[in-house]
């Protein structure tokens, strides 16, 4: 399979970063952010054009809506996928990483700026390794109108300015701004740069994960395919106006596909999706609302840390919620080796990479900020019907490489021709305290092997798991009232040990697994006290080989 894209994160205010493919590029995760820092600039823009007025008596136009790029779409879809249109010029393809840097949008061109709004619109420019073209929209008073691309709306630094490129070639994507942190100063909201890939940050955040608008074949055995954007409409906001509404059509070799985006910021920024997705041939791996991060090390990761840095990550754990109301906590690693981990589950209620560790100290990252990144937690609406929440995690020696993807894949593929239509909230969250009112898994360590790690052909491990919030503080006072509820899958419990850990006011799970040689098990654990369940349920999955090396676990 192929890895995910290497997307390497900006400041608030500052331009997304390249889209870099693993297979095909090793920039570092800083390089990358060099790449594109000046991409974006907050600046002035030409008046908005007037709307005009129809004759009295006659027709109004229709507005351009969801409902005209579900029809492109439709159209796109009963067409073989057409490759050619998917390029750009040469001269633009064949800059440079560095000669691509020079280019910044123009500081006195943002859209929107003389409207009154609080929004800002920064397109990006074509070149390097964004060399898919997207052709951008202004949405005003119902009409949808081109941006033409032309060169005065960017400053070249060294680069000539290229010469004789069409209006109509478009751009590479595009940044959004408001008065995110201050009310005078604009930060980034949300970007769009690099296949259907889109991120989005709340207050007091920094880019970190990213959100895909769709997978395919993510963890299979064929090449990973990545659907683009083939354009992109925004409507214009008003003085008024406190969100910011996108429309999207997607193409690939095995689909197309229309977006919508309604995005409201503020401490936690939300953006509503609505995809309806046509499949032009059948697709056995279709990832809905993916998720894409990078995890290196973390604390339980003290032979993967490749400097001084306790822990390097954007994100920590892969937050669920069942359709029975189960919420799970399921800890990320960087494996040994490629690992999908599949939950399933008929009509889920949430799922999510998270970013639970907000302490600077277990990071000591003064550039990268990762104490800062946010989760985006993932809320279906309506029936999804039967599934799984699927977990890859890729190696990595890297923080430069995204190296994990969470998504939903449904059982059934999707009827080929047919359009399908799936809805889900997607928030930027900085903690997951109020998701739900139980304790929740802060720590988890898998100890050293006990007893030699074998005894009479099995493996026996020690994982260290700390619960705490929810409703702990109250069982301190009498902690022999709370248990542990463990399972495994193969193989047998041996020791469970609760203790009262004082320095989180909560609880320290010790549970003692033995596994059989050549078998893997999926562990679980959670807190109670008298049948009335405390805490999320911690899941985890070891492994011991059937040679005589020592067992594998990753808590």
């Amino acid at each position: 399979m192929r890895t995910p894209v290497v997307r390497r994160p900006t400041r608030a205010g500052e331009a997304a970063d390249a889209t870099l493919k693993r297979a095909n590029i090793g920039r570092s995760r800083r390089d990358a952010l060099a790449l594109l820092l000046s991409s974006c600039a907050i600046a002035l823009y030409p008046p908005p054009v007037p709307a005009q007025t129809p004759p009295a008596g006659s027709p109004q136009p229709k507005s351009f809506g969801y409902d005209d790029v579900v029809s492109q779409a439709r159209s796109l879809g009963e067409r073989p996928f057409d490759a050619s249109a998917a390029s750009i010029p040469a001269e633009l393809s064949q800059l440079t990483y560095d000669t691509y840097r020079e280019i910044r949008f123009r500081r006195d061109r943002a859209f929107w700026r003389e409207g009154g709004s609080d929004f800002r619109l920064l397109p990006f420019h074509l070149g390097f390794l964004h060399n898919k073209p997207v052709q951008l929209h202004i949405i005003n008073h119902g009409a949808a109108i081109p941006i033409p691309f032309t060169t005065s709306l960017f400053e070249y630094g060294k680069v000539p300015p290229p010469k004789g490129l069409s209006p109509s070639v478009g751009f590479a994507g595009f940044a959004v701004t408001t008065n995110l942190n201050d009310p005078n100063v604009q930060d980034e909201i949300i970007s769009f740069l690099g296949a259907s890939y889109f991120r989005l940050i709340g207050r007091g955040q920094r880019y970190g994960l990213s959100a895909r608008s769709l997978a395919l074949d993510v963890g299979g055995l064929q090449d990973e395919e990545f659907p683009f954007m083939r354009a992109l409409w925004l409507e214009e906001p008003s003085r008024d106006s406190t969100e910011l509404v996108i429309y999207a059509l997607l193409d690939s070799p095995s689909v197309a596909g229309a977006y919508r985006y309604v995005v409201r910021p503020g401490p936690e920024t939300h953006v509503d999706v609505t995809a309806t997705i046509i499949p032009r041939k059948r697709i056995d791996r279709l990832g809905i609302a993916p998720l894409t991060s990078m995890f290196q090390a973390g604390e339980g990761d003290l032979a993967q840390r490749s400097d001084f840095r306790p822990e390097i990550h954007d994100s920590d754990g892969l937050m669920m919620q069942a359709g029975s109301g189960e919420w799970i906590w399921r800890p990320i690693r960087n494996p040994t080796a490629l690992r999908i981990s599949s939950f399933a589950d008929t009509n889920p209620r949430g799922f999510g990479l998270m970013q639970r560790d907000r302490d600077f100290g277990n990071y000591q990252d003064l550039e990268a900020h990762y104490h800062a990144r946010p989760g985006y937690w993932v809320e279906p609406q309506g029936e999804w019907g039967e599934g799984r929440v699927e977990l890859i995690e890729i190696p990595t020696d890297n923080e430069a490489f995204d190296n994990i993807v969470a998504t939903w894949t449904p059982n059934a593929p999707l009827p080929v021709g047919a359009p399908a239509e799936f809805r889900y909230w997607i928030t930027s969250l900085s903690t997951t305290g109020h998701l739900h009112p139980y304790a929740q898994i802060q720590n988890s360590f898998a100890g050293s092997d006990v007893e030699d790690g074998h005894v009479q052909g099995h493996g026996t491990k020690r994982f260290i798991v700390d619960f705490a919030r929810g409703d702990l503080a109250y069982y301190l006072a009498d902690p022999d009232r709370v248990e542990i509820a463990a399972s495994a899958t193969a193989g047998t419990i041996s020791t469970t040990i609760i203790q009262v850990n004082p320095a989180i006011k909560g609880f320290r799970a010790i549970v003692d697994a033995s596994l059989p040689e050549g078998q893997t098990a999926e562990l679980r654990m959670y807190l109670r006290a008298r049948g009335r369940t405390l805490s999320e349920t911690w899941i985890s999955t070891w492994s011991v080989p059937a040679a005589s090396s020592p067992p594998k676990a990753e808590p």
